[in-house]
């Protein structure tokens, strides 16, 4: 890329950022809400390291990422900078167990976790990456445990009924720090009953654990409504970075 081409692409980015904290921060505000009290994370999955590198000179240090290859890529790429250390990457998409060891390396946040087998594998790859290094002692590795809002878990997510088993296994676990709930509205859904429904399901979540404050929903196409509803964490791609230029295998 022309450094040209860096700069136009580095300033459409800088003003797409510019109007959603703007979003945000009105939806905030519309809903009573502290513009702090809600974290904006950008899905850079996709979208080159280049991008993530523009972001981060835009202030942000957190980074949404859902295939483990692609995101191990860009982890490396961060690596030469001296402020690495400040950089977290989150882990949004849906996770196969034999995956948890590569992800428990890098990621300081995993949002989907819907199972024990995958509470027990990540805790297992936190253990491993210490024991090589590659993991600081004290870095505990967040998880939001996902909601299936419908019950159909075989798109993601667990069952309501679930949930107070999967805390407890997460909260019980070494390594493991339990962060909140997170969800997606099923496809075809109307988002606000969708995520009244998760404000409902998070507050009676607190009643067993009162740490797990933290509520991860919203996407670009649905921020305001999330917002209203409690989010804490708006998962936002394309309106930050447009439509993705990396194909999908």
């Amino acid at each position: 890329m022309s450094e040209s081409a860096r700069a136009r692409r580095a300033s459409e980015v800088a003003e797409a950022v510019r109007a959603q904290r703007e979003r945000l921060e009105r939806a905030c505000r519309a809903a009573g809400r502290s513009p702090e009290a809600v974290a904006l994370l950008p899905v850079t999955k996709y979208f080159p390291a280049s991008d993530a590198h523009i972001l981060y000179t835009l202030g942000f240090r957190d980074f949404g990422e859902s295939r483990v290859q692609e995101a191990a890529a860009k982890v490396a790429d961060f690596r030469g900078l001296e402020s690495n250390a400040a950089v977290r990457w989150h882990m949004i998409g849906q996770l196969q167990r034999n995956k948890a060891n590569a992800v428990a390396r890098w990621a300081a946040a995993v949002h989907s976790v819907d199972n024990s087998k995958l509470i027990a594998g990540l805790a297992r790859g936190v253990a491993t990456a210490r024991d090589r290094g590659e993991r600081a002692t004290d870095a505990d590795l967040a998880v939001y445990l996902q909601v299936s809002l419908d019950g159909d878990t075989q798109r993601g997510g667990a069952a309501e009924p679930e949930l107070d088993a999967l805390g407890a296994a997460v909260a019980e676990a070494d390594g493991l720090a339990l962060a909140g709930l997170m969800a997606v509205p099923p496809l075809g859904a109307d988002p606000e009953r969708s995520f009244a429904r998760l404000h409902e399901i998070h507050v009676e979540f607190l009643r067993s654990f009162p740490r797990a404050t933290q509520l991860s929903a919203g996407m670009s196409g649905d921020m305001e409504v999330a917002v209203r509803h409690g989010s804490t964490c708006v998962r936002v791609g394309t309106a930050l970075l447009g439509l993705r230029t990396i194909t999908s295998p």
